[in-house]
């Protein structure tokens, strides 16, 4: 019943900006990790940043100073922004929740939205 529907892919020069938006259709309780994860073709998909529910946030070194994950939990929202995008941050980004309980362990997946940095 919980969907999470990403947008603010697109494309973009280099050296500019995108916003990421992820929400989830209803709220989802006992939420432990939120992230964002890239793939592109030939490639692995990769661990990008994650927010935990402590706000602790984590980031891949390829992005370190560039990008940023936050969330709001009013509007049952993530976000990741991206600045001084690159060519080689061109990739489907995925969003992730994890949510844990005593009982049950659930993780959700977003659609992907297509990022694409080129001239």
């Amino acid at each position: 019943q919980v969907q999470l529907v990403e947008s603010g892919g697109g494309l973009v020069q280099p050296g500019g900006s995108l916003r990421l938006s992820c929400a989830a259709s209803r709220s989802i309780e006992s939420v432990k990790i939120m992230g964002w994860y890239r793939q592109s073709p030939g490639k692995e998909r990769e661990l990008v940043a994650r927010i935990t529910s402590d706000s602790t946030t984590n980031y891949t070194d390829s992005v370190k100073g560039r990008f940023t994950i936050s969330r709001d939990n009013a509007k049952n929202t993530m976000y990741l922004e991206m600045n001084s995008l690159k060519p080689e941050d061109t990739a489907v980004y995925y969003c992730y929740v994890l949510a844990v309980t005593t009982t049950t362990i659930r993780g959700y997946w977003g659609q992907g939205t297509q990022v694409t940095v080129s001239s």
